[in-house]
């Protein structure tokens, strides 16, 4: 497990589209959120932030030069490099160093994170809608591989370090958030060949999240007691969940 002086003390998702599908997905994650979207920076404008009402930001959006949509994770540390060094050791492959102060690594299963150090600590509450129900988004989930599941497992244990929950039935791996923006939740994946990657929101209230998520341009590709897949803008999964109201993160 992570030493407790390298631990993570907070966690941001980068939500990447490619330039035709970034305007759409930029706008379906400001409503599905319900946070205002920041001034735009980078080189060519090509980062911004979805900022709560309160507490601190861990959703960013990214417009992509090249590649498919897909999401990201910023691992936030108080030494990114020589973090990088010791998930070298663990079988992360450094990918870049840049000047800006962050570090971009690739699991052994081939996700792509970054390693960070902006301070974050104040987790942003969940929205309360219109219709009186509540939301948040509250999980990201990465689908493995069978093949390299232990493997990822052990590293991402290594990467965030904390407390984990193994579930035997359905089979994963879960990291509580435990004073985080959100779970992280790892599982295998039967037929894939590749990584892939999605976030849940978590509600008080399933058929009238999934009836305002659709209203925002998502599309319901399965309803079931307590769950709703769906698709989001730019083709990618997102799971909601139904729990409490008590429950919620």
């Amino acid at each position: 497990m992570t030493a407790s002086g390298a631990a993570p003390f907070w966690l941001t998702v980068f939500l990447d589209y490619p330039a035709g599908e970034f305007d759409a997905g930029v706008g379906f994650w400001c409503a599905a959120t319900g946070y205002a979207l920041s001034v735009p920076r980078g080189e060519a404008g090509e980062f911004a932030t979805l900022v709560p009402p309160s507490g601190d930001d861990f959703l960013k959006v990214q417009r992509l030069g090249e590649g498919a949509t897909r999401l990201h994770l910023d691992v936030h540390v108080d030494d990114p490099w020589s973090r990088a060094e010791s998930l070298e050791a663990a079988g992360g492959e450094l990918v870049e160093e840049s000047p800006h102060g962050y570090v971009v690594m690739r699991s052994p299963a081939g996700f792509t994170f970054c390693l960070v150090r902006h301070p974050s600590s104040r987790v942003a509450p969940v929205t309360r809608w219109p219709a009186g129900h509540h939301s948040r988004v509250s999980r990201f989930c990465l689908d493995v591989p069978r093949k390299r599941y232990a493997e990822e497992v052990a590293f991402f244990q290594e990467l965030l370090g904390g407390e984990w929950v193994e579930v035997d039935e359905p089979e994963t791996a879960l990291r509580p958030a435990a004073g985080w923006p959100l779970d992280v939740r790892l599982q295998p994946a039967e037929v894939a060949s590749t990584v892939t990657s999605h976030l849940h929101i978590a509600t008080d209230d399933l058929a009238a999240e999934v009836e305002r998520l659709e209203s925002s341009g998502a599309r319901a590709r399965a309803v079931r007691t307590g769950k709703a897949i769906l698709e989001a803008p730019g083709g990618s999964a997102l799971c909601v969940v139904e729990i409490s109201a008590d429950d919620l993160p």
